[in-house]
């Protein structure tokens, strides 16, 4: 990826020698007193609810999402990041979630392979603090029927050695090219390989999750926000009328100003496993007990090659002569 990214950050900026992909997990997960679950062979076992009745509360009315902390829960949370402190794990939100007793944490973002390690590390010591607390954390995806599951919510980014962040939407129009071109090289990255990326983030207990009455759904889908697909749009519009201008030394001067992105022009209903978020793409698809760098992994390899691609295409038109700017 490193390499992929820099050669093709030489076209816009030759100062840029290093990219490193960034990555934010966001962890969720479900709290249940200890002594009720030792009463659940079915959870002590399995992590998740296999008989008995369906959840005396649902998700009617939500009013748990946007409740306050309970208290006992807080003393745990505080806590635990606490101890994350310790080992140097950045944790900065904490927040109850949709489901009853399902709450979230998550980091300031990272290197990638430090976040990863991370996450690790703090699925471990949850675990390890709950007992202080006579709690147990379910890390299972889906441990109820009925009302959603947890999953952890990669997002991610490509940050270069001069502190640009390839996916952040620029106010000139040389850096919004650039952003446009390692925006579009991973969308059409996800396009060709969305069957290596579902692959990456399947397994037993994430297949009960993705595709019920959730989202994401199992099928892999890129959201990108109706600002950026109609510049998108019109960039499409426009090199279809530079193709039927004959001047060969005509220059695109269609290259639109890309708004600032609002952070809440997202995917709110969370329909798409693959969201464009502002800044970042966010992999939502990732089961809350796995282990993330195999989706990354596959995310970075497939980004990688697509740029790899994008350049010698780009490589053999420079050779003919033919204006960069024309063809971004």
């Amino acid at each position: 990826m490193d390499k992929a990214a820099v050669d093709v950050c030489q076209y816009f900026d030759k100062s840029i020698t290093k990219v490193n992909a960034s990555l934010g997990i966001e962890q969720e997960y479900f709290l249940v007193d200890l002594a009720l679950y030792n009463a659940r062979p079915d959870l002590a076992l399995t992590g998740r609810a296999l008989f008995g009745h369906m959840s005396a509360k649902g998700q009617q009315l939500e009013d748990h999402y946007f409740g306050s902390i309970p208290e006992r829960v807080f003393t745990y949370m505080v806590d635990f990041e606490n101890e994350a402190l310790k080992l140097g794990i950045p944790l900065k939100t904490r927040h109850n979630e949709v489901a009853p007793s399902q709450f979230e944490c998550a980091p300031i973002y990272e290197e990638i392979n430090l976040a990863i390690d991370h996450n690790q590390l703090l699925m471990d010591l949850m675990e390890k603090v709950a007992l202080r607390h006579n709690f147990k954390v379910l890390l299972h995806e889906k441990p109820y029927a009925g009302i959603n599951g947890s999953g952890k919510h990669n997002n991610w980014s490509l940050i270069t050695d001069t502190g640009k962040n390839l996916l952040s939407p620029g106010k000139t129009p040389k850096n919004n090219l650039m952003f446009l071109t390692f925006f579009v090289n991973t969308i059409k990255a996800v396009h060709e390989h969305a069957d290596l990326l579902r692959a990456s983030i399947a397994s037993v207990s994430n297949d009960h999750r993705l595709g019920a009455n959730e989202a994401p759904p199992a099928i892999i889908s890129i959201f990108l926000g109706s600002q950026l697909a109609e510049v998108l749009d019109e960039i499409e519009s426009s090199r279809s009328i530079i193709k039927k201008v004959k001047n060969e030394d005509s220059l695109w001067l269609g290259i639109p100003k890309i708004p600032q992105i609002l952070l809440d022009n997202t995917d709110r209903n969370r329909t798409s496993p693959f969201a464009f978020t502002g800044n970042k793409f966010e992999l939502r698809a990732v089961g809350s007990s796995a282990n993330s760098s195999a989706p990354m992994t596959v995310l970075n390899t497939i980004v990688a090659d697509q740029l790899a691609k994008f350049k010698v295409e780009v490589d053999k038109l420079i050779k003919k002569g033919e204006k960069k700017m024309l063809h971004y």
